[in-house]
């Protein structure tokens, strides 16, 4: 076999990943469609000013609302922190939690496994199907931005929309890898994606939370610490550094999902 586990598990994929990428486009053109009045709303309150002074900087952070009076600030605030981080990242995690343990309930990798395939590939190209939904979401997602942001007077710089997309792969594929881990360790596919479920959400909510407090280092172990949506599109900084972290992330637990598939009982 060639490439053929990758092939089948990317078509059975397409039909999620169009829904996914139109659900994503129709938000983020929501967005874009109520930058104006939310932004001018904002930049002329002076309680909303006072509301964010008063409030946590936890809370701030978490929930991005330091930077509302621009589209780009909303944007990286609002939707590609909330919506992409995290629903985005919940959604490959729980998907990548299904894929091997998913196909040994039904008994479907009994029959993969007799054809001429080693386990390795079949669990690498399973995880590489990920791939589909995060490659065609993200070229949806930023042209519907880019197309939206013509109907209206805010502008918004292509670099940065571009590069917010292109450094939120290897976070996306890291969220997936979480995921593939879950579904080698745990004995059912429901146990393994709520598993996912509970994991990323509470990864997102200590790197919320505990970053501003005096044991802030320790969330550095949440995949969330290194993708800023914030840096990239209100201040034009690209950190590749934590890119590259994340990239390796995701490499090491693909090694020990194939280390633990490889000598695991699928009877």
């Amino acid at each position: 076999m060639t490439l053929d586990v990758l092939r089948y598990d990317g078509r059975k994929r397409i039909r999620g990943t169009l829904g996914l990428s139109g659900a994503f486009a129709l938000m983020a053109l929501a967005f874009v469609a109520f930058t104006p009045l939310i932004t001018t709303n904002i930049a002329a309150n002076e309680q909303f000013e006072q509301v964010i002074t008063d409030l946590p900087r936890p809370f701030i952070e978490a929930f991005g609302l330091e930077s509302l009076s621009s589209l780009e600030g909303l944007l990286a605030g609002e939707f590609y922190t909330l919506f992409w981080a995290v629903f985005f990242g919940l959604y490959l995690a729980y998907s990548a939690a299904g894929s091997i343990r998913g196909d040994i309930d039904t008994d479907r990798m009994d029959v993969l496994l007799s054809n001429p395939v080693s386990r390795t590939s079949v669990l690498v190209e399973k995880f590489l199907s990920l791939l589909v939904p995060i490659l065609v979401a993200s070229v949806v997602t930023p042209a519907v931005i880019y197309a939206g942001t013509l109907f209206i007077d805010a502008s918004i710089a292509v670099e940065e929309l571009l590069m917010v997309h292109v450094l939120s792969i290897p976070y996306l594929l890291c969220c997936g890898a979480i995921g593939l881990v879950l579904s080698v360790l745990f004995d059912s596919r429901d146990t393994a994606q709520n598993a996912a479920i509970g994991l990323i959400f509470s990864l997102y909510l200590l790197e919320s939370f505990i970053t501003a407090t005096d044991f802030g280092w320790v969330a550095n172990v949440a995949p969330m610490a290194y993708f800023d949506a914030n840096e990239i599109l209100v201040e034009g900084s690209y950190d590749f550094a934590s890119a590259g972290i994340l990239l390796i992330a995701t490499l090491v637990l693909v090694a020990v999902s194939q280390f633990r598939f490889t000598r695991m009982d699928i009877q």
